[in-house]
């Protein structure tokens, strides 16, 4: 451990922090972090959380979701730039459009989003349990926002329900094409190709397997073989290694990144600790509507 994470640890404990970090967060970030997961998991992280500060190394509806489930905690972000492009697709009054168009009309939100399109919303989901929200949901009719990519897939899954899909996509999840993954498939013909759903339908149709970051790791970690065809954000990287040190894992070239991500340092994380700004405000009203969409998430997912 160096000094900067040596530093992190100190006045983590004396102030009664705790850090979460999602998996896309860089290698030594995670390294000391308390909590190291995808989005649903560190929903239930923070909603669990007894610190009296949290610091949370994602992008800002992570930090936003993190304050909606404990409005009473300080929220700090090491980072406030760090944002997620696909967290703002929805056009303004689409969701407003749909509901009049559509009887029985449930509002789906990919917890990838602002507080404001989940105040809109009647559920949240995630990569992890979408599938199984949705199932789960009375309604027939769904409007999935805003990825089109997780909406598609959640639709093949549950074709008992009529899912209509925005158009919204995250951007890194999206560059990966099926000529890419075809290249290193034909370099690495018995590797096993593990894909977020977020990425483009044909190159989904080129996997082996699909899943959440935390699916694609647990994948991989309980799997016999030992070359693995990674199609998420290469910050997985470190937890894949971790869990599978003698195995080897290759990505579509260029390798996918977050640079948003990516703004969450040690440097930053240690300033924010030490500083206690760049703290998470969510709006009163917003964020009483906004939770009531996360909690049934989490309970629904229980």
């Amino acid at each position: 451990m160096n000094n900067k994470q040596t530093e992190i640890q100190k006045l983590k404990k004396e102030k009664n922090a705790v850090i979460m970090a999602h998996y896309y967060a860089p290698a030594e970030v995670q390294e000391v972090a308390d909590f190291v997961g995808d989005s649903f998991y560190l929903a239930k992280a923070a909603k669990k959380s007894t610190a009296d500060i949290i610091v949370f190394c994602g992008v800002s509806f992570m930090g936003e979701s993190a304050k909606i489930l404990n409005p009473d905690k300080k929220v700090l972000m090491p980072d406030l730039k760090a944002d997620c492009p696909m967290a703002h697709m929805v056009a303004p009054g689409k969701i407003e459009e749909m509901r009049s168009r559509f009887d029985d009309l449930a509002v789906v939100c990919y917890i990838n989003s602002t507080a404001e399109l989940k105040a809109q919303s009647d559920v949240c989901v995630t990569s992890s349990n979408a599938v199984s929200i949705v199932r789960a949901l009375p309604n027939q009719n769904i409007f999935f926002i805003p990825d089109r990519n997780l909406g598609r897939f959640v639709a093949e899954q549950v074709p008992e329900k009529k899912v209509m899909v925005n158009d919204g996509c995250c951007p890194i999840h999206a560059a990966v094409t099926a000529q890419q993954l075809q290249k290193i498939k034909t370099e690495h013909p018995d590797a096993p190709v593990l894909t977020h759903p977020e990425c483009e339908p044909e190159v989904l149709a080129l996997s082996d397997f699909i899943g959440s970051t935390a699916d694609i790791i647990r994948y991989a970690a309980n799997s016999p073989e030992k070359e693995f065809i990674i199609c998420t954000e290469d910050g997985v990287d470190y937890k894949l290694r971790t869990d599978s040190p003698h195995k080897q894992f290759f990505y579509p070239d260029p390798r996918p990144c977050c640079v948003d991500m990516k703004l969450n340092t040690l440097d930053s994380l240690l300033r924010v600790l030490q500083k206690e700004d760049n703290e998470v405000t969510v709006d009163e009203k917003k964020s009483i509507d906004a939770s009531e969409p996360l909690d049934r998430m989490l309970e629904l997912a229980r």
